[in-house]
């Protein structure tokens, strides 16, 4: 019998994401696919008997948009939501706004792979010039942050992903969990992988190829000491779950039609 159960979740698909761009820091709100895969959730939580008593996201649209959206579905709007920045995606410097699968064919569908699924590899930094340089780090959300704007990152490896979540995991939301509070985490890609990494030790070689579909709910169920009881559960049609799994890992890929 689990001791704890906790939710996890990478936000529903991103305008960002349907142009297959590394969206990172930029703040994109859900397409109109993911509203509807936020939505979807939302109904397949309450179908399964879920509720919440607290709601963890990352300072970005998509994860809060996500949030909202599941619980209107479930009818429990009101449960509390905490936003922090240590939830957000994986800072892609200098490759944010670049499309994947024309990166793929320009330096190779493998490094791309590092790039996007590997532990400890940084992509090269973000720089002033950047054109989307001044809209991140300009922005207001990042002034009400636990670290100076200048400490904040311009570039992240998965390691550093779980680094800067790892403070937030356990000052905030074990003491939760904890407590005997239900939470959902809504997340992206990288920091539920990083999660992920973390609570069921996986190690640095098996992480990249740990893919997570958009709007799909991860149930992990631990016991007293935070360890997980089995593998981590995705809830819904397996199948339909497999392909969207492929779908993002193809993402990376040369179009066939460049091949």
């Amino acid at each position: 019998m689990a001791k704890y159960r906790l939710v996890l979740l990478r936000h529903g698909e991103g305008a960002w994401t349907k142009e297959n761009r590394f969206c990172s820091w930029v703040d994109q709100k859900l397409s109109s696919d993911g509203i509807k895969e936020a939505q979807n959730c939302g109904r397949h939580l309450k179908a399964l008997g879920f509720e919440f008593d607290l709601v963890f996201t990352s300072v970005l649209s998509r994860s809060i948009q996500t949030a909202w959206l599941i619980l209107e579905e479930m009818g429990q709007e009101w449960v509390p939501i905490q936003s922090s920045w240590r939830l957000n995606e994986r800072h892609y410097g200098a490759l944010i706004g670049l499309n994947r699968a024309e990166m793929a064919l320009n330096h190779g569908e493998e490094q791309v792979k590092i790039w996007r699924r590997s532990y400890d590899v940084t992509p090269p930094p973000i720089s002033e010039s950047h054109p989307y340089y001044a809209e991140i780090y300009n922005d207001r959300r990042y002034k009400c942050s636990d670290v100076s704007q200048d400490n904040l990152p311009k570039a992240e490896s998965l390691k550093d992903v779980l680094d800067r979540l790892l403070p937030y995991w356990n000052e905030k939301i074990v003491p939760e969990l904890k407590s005997g509070k239900m939470i959902l985490i809504s997340a992206h890609g990288n920091s539920s992988r990083a999660l992920l990494k973390h609570v069921e030790g996986i190690s640095d070689e098996d992480i990249i190829n740990v893919t997570l579909p958009t709007g799909v709910p991860i149930l992990l169920e631990l016991d007293e000491n935070l360890h997980p009881l089995g593998p981590h559960q995705f809830l819904g049609d397996q199948e339909a779950i497999q392909a969207a799994i492929k779908k993002v890992e193809d993402q990376g890929k040369v179009k066939s039609a460049d091949k």
